[in-house]
């Protein structure tokens, strides 16, 4: 057995969270659709709709909105290395951080998004589309990373109508706001400053719409910057989401053991170590239980796990919050360090209503494509970038000519639908 102090030895513990892209607060809809343009590699607009029509089996992966339409629960993203694939699921997180905390950035500071560099200059655009409290709301952004130049909001009662619309006025310096019930007083509506959110600002003002539409969920794997790595900083916060949430610790144990990675239990142990500065503190680290004999059972750190192991912990650490309460979860190279077959039950998690009560959604991106003989040709965004270094993506189902009973996986591999490596 490995002593407290051993572990501790293993590693040098980090427990900090990247700059944005994670929340606690339950979400009380679904994602029906996001576009952008000028952000990353790509430069022209780009939609990630959710929405199913008609022609969609009924069973497939998807859930019945309030209002009628009929959304995905899970978005698979596939392409060749470097084609744009993480780039394409940044825009959601970018636009929920916007939503919920660029308030608390600094007065001067750049919002973090990088448009284009061939179009450096010129603002980048996104739109959100959700429902939320039984009806459909949409946000919609125009900024530079310095300045928003136009955010509004609208409802859809028999149309959609606006809540706010927000201008930034060259002539006057100062931003022109007009108001449907929304709530926040003119005078502070008129001073938000200029890298936040009216709906941010807001809600630091009481106003009660705007709390609950920054409350909704995502959790990620992504920072601005890209994937975080799966380090030892990983497994804390792993470790401590479970000290903390009995029930899904639970479910990470029998999912884990039911996957065969030759595990019998997970303990978690809070272990005083040294932080850098000398001082002491304390965290949980996580410790695999495995049986050596009928009458023997041995603990491993998890930082000695295999690589797979350690990934489906983490990854877990992502989902099961987000099956627990819906929202979204968001996760770049979903299949990392795991076997392929892993996709399936991974997968199946949310498409059950018993493991998915409350209609949560997964959007990731994916090399493995076997991913492709489990989702429907709605399901799934392929991207790929030109020589001129600008992503496109698009959804499978908009390629001519392709049925719901072809085999996605063999005419992919056959350059059918592009977006594959050129080697």
């Amino acid at each position: 057995m490995t002593t407290d102090t051993q572990a501790q030895d293993i590693v040098h513990i980090k427990c900090g969270n990247p700059h944005f892209f994670v929340d606690c607060d339950p979400m009380q809809g679904m994602l029906h659709r996001y576009a952008f343009s000028n952000f990353q590699s790509f430069r022209e607009r780009t939609e990630v709709s959710w929405v199913l029509d008609g022609k969609v089996p009924s069973g497939v992966w998807s859930h019945q909105a309030p209002h009628g339409e009929r959304i995905s629960r899970v978005m698979a993203v596939v392409g060749a290395n470097a084609s744009g694939k993480t780039a394409l699921l940044k825009p959601i997180l970018f636009l929920k951080w916007f939503i919920s905390h660029s308030f608390a950035d600094p007065h001067q500071g750049l919002m973090p998004f990088q448009p284009h560099l061939a179009a450096a200059d010129a603002p980048s655009e996104f739109e959100l589309e959700v429902d939320f409290e039984g009806k459909l709301w949409r946000h919609v952004l125009r900024a530079t990373p310095q300045r928003v130049l136009h955010e509004a909001l609208y409802v859809k009662h028999e149309r959609m109508r606006y809540v706010f619309v927000r201008d930034w006025n060259d002539g006057t310096q100062s931003y022109d706001v007009k108001q449907q019930g929304f709530g926040l007083a003119a005078s502070e509506a008129r001073k938000v400053r200029p890298n936040a959110s009216l709906i941010a600002t807001a809600a630091q003002y009481g106003v009660e719409l705007a709390q609950r539409l920054g409350a909704g969920m995502v959790f990620s794997n992504l920072h601005q910057f890209g994937r975080q790595v799966n380090d030892p900083g990983q497994l804390v916060q792993a470790a401590t989401h479970f000290s903390q949430q009995g029930t899904q610790m639970k479910q990470a144990v029998s999912l884990l053991k039911s996957w065969d990675l030759g595990l019998k239990d997970i303990q978690l142990r809070e272990i005083e170590t040294l932080q850098p500065d000398g001082s002491k503190g304390k965290v949980w680290l996580p410790f695999g239980v495995h049986a050596s004999s009928p009458a023997m059972d041995f603990e491993l750190p998890f930082m000695l796990e295999s690589n797979g192991t350690q990934s489906a912990l983490v990854l877990l650490s992502k989902l099961l919050p987000a099956l627990a309460g819906g929202g979204l979860a968001v996760i770049d190279e979903f299949e990392n360090d795991l076997h392929p077959l892993m996709l399936e039950p991974l997968m199946e998690l949310f498409a059950s209503p018993r493991t998915n009560p409350h209609a949560a959604q997964l959007l990731f991106t994916c090399h493995a494509v076997e991913v492709l003989n489990l989702v429907h040709k709605s399901q799934v965004m392929l991207v790929e970038k030109d020589e001129t270094n600008q992503s496109t993506a698009w959804r499978l189902d908009s390629v001519s000519g392709v049925r719901n009973d072809d085999n996605l996986y063999a005419k992919y591999m056959a350059g059918a639908y592009g977006a594959v490596p050129q080697l």
